[in-house]
């Protein structure tokens, strides 16, 4: 890891912190910035968005995601946290957290909508988001993008029925628009301009070399994208945090103690069943994080802007950097343990390409 890899907590904390400052100081130019939205996607997040992840999606060779079928456990580990445990865990943490133990701190009149917005949450496995923290952990990409298209395509069915069985409505009002735009920005886009760029770059002499420095270079714009879509985030609500700092702590509890609890699941259920190193961290990441650009524009339609429902989903967004990193962390730290498990396919062996393109193949 270079310098600003390495140090990468540190950055983050200093752009919280300069979020929140800069969306105190500047609310105007935050308000400004938070209404360029296409179906409640903000689109200068989405452009930072492309910025991060297409250097990671460089890596990705489309023509072997036929052999990601070898991958199987890994997929049904993911299937399992994401969508028989986590919205259901989240429901218990939020009853029990915000229902019984924070009750009396919080406002009485938004306790069930805080619940709600915590379901929701919890309720869309994230994106985008993931290729991130699967590169930061050297995790296998065409495992990650496999992952991620399979859940969208379930998310289109399955996001609607849970959410209403967990907030015990007979139907919800999904916003469709964003749930398919963010599948368009924020996969289909970025995929298709990594796919030319890749085969352009291999078509020149020593394209492999070629490709491997490109993502060298490529790897300080993804995360300088992070770190300006955290200031960004942290802006658009750094009045609402300046003004209500306990409900966002006290709200942050449960997400916390939820992210680590579905990572953990996913993480040794994947080291249960053997699965390679760079498949079980993408896989613990991916059930532990959220995709909250729907679950915000599903908060926001059921409950209203001003909901705690509304509140309780950007909390979710506001933490997710911050407490994925320090999950990654984990999850690199734990690699030699991991693969001292009988049968466990060491790193090195799981992802090929990853080595070739360093040895400059």
């Amino acid at each position: 890891m270079n310098f600003f890899e390495r140090y990468l907590t540190l950055w983050v904390f200093l752009c919280i912190v300069a979020g929140i400052g800069l969306g105190h100081v500047f609310p105007g130019v935050f308000h400004v910035l938070g209404e360029m939205e296409l179906a409640h996607i903000n689109i200068p997040v989405a452009v930072l968005v492309w910025l991060m992840i297409i250097p990671m999606l460089l890596k990705i060779d489309l023509k072997a995601l036929k052999g990601v079928h070898q991958h199987w456990r890994g997929v049904g580990v993911t299937l399992f946290v994401n969508w028989a445990i986590k919205p259901f865990s989240m429901a218990l943490l939020g009853w029990l957290f915000v229902g019984v133990v924070f009750r009396d701190l919080l406002p009485a009149e938004q306790i069930s909508s805080y619940i709600a917005g915590l379901i929701i949450l919890a309720a869309a496995p994230c994106t985008a988001m993931v290729f991130v923290w699967s590169h930061l952990m050297r995790g296998e990409p065409h495992f990650t993008l496999s992952q991620v298209a399979l859940n969208d395509v379930i998310m289109v069915f399955a996001f609607a029925p849970i959410v209403a069985l967990l907030l015990g409505l007979s139907s919800i009002s999904v916003p469709w628009d964003t749930l398919l735009l963010s599948v368009v920005f924020y996969i289909v886009v970025p995929l298709l301009v990594a796919a030319l760029w890749r085969a352009h770059v291999l078509r020149q002499a020593q394209g492999y070399a070629r490709l491997a420095r490109l993502i060298k270079r490529l790897g300080s714009v993804s995360l300088l994208a992070l770190l300006a879509i955290l200031i960004l985030l942290f802006g658009f609500q750094g009045q609402q945090i300046i003004a209500q700092p306990l409900i966002i702590l006290l709200l942050s509890v449960p997400i916390l103690i939820q992210v680590f609890f579905t990572a953990t699941a996913a993480y040794l259920l994947n080291r249960a069943v053997r699965s390679p190193h760079c498949v079980a961290g993408p896989s613990a990441l991916i059930g532990a994080s959220n995709f909250f650009e729907l679950a915000v524009a599903t908060a926001i339609v059921l409950f209203g802007f001003e909901s705690g429902a509304a509140l309780a989903t950007v909390v979710g967004v506001l933490i997710e950097v911050p407490v994925m990193l320090a999950a990654v962390r984990v999850i690199n730290a734990t690699r030699q343990w991991y693969e001292r498990r009988e049968g466990v396919v060491p790193h090195e062996q799981c992802c090929p390409e990853e080595f070739h393109l360093h040895a400059g193949r």
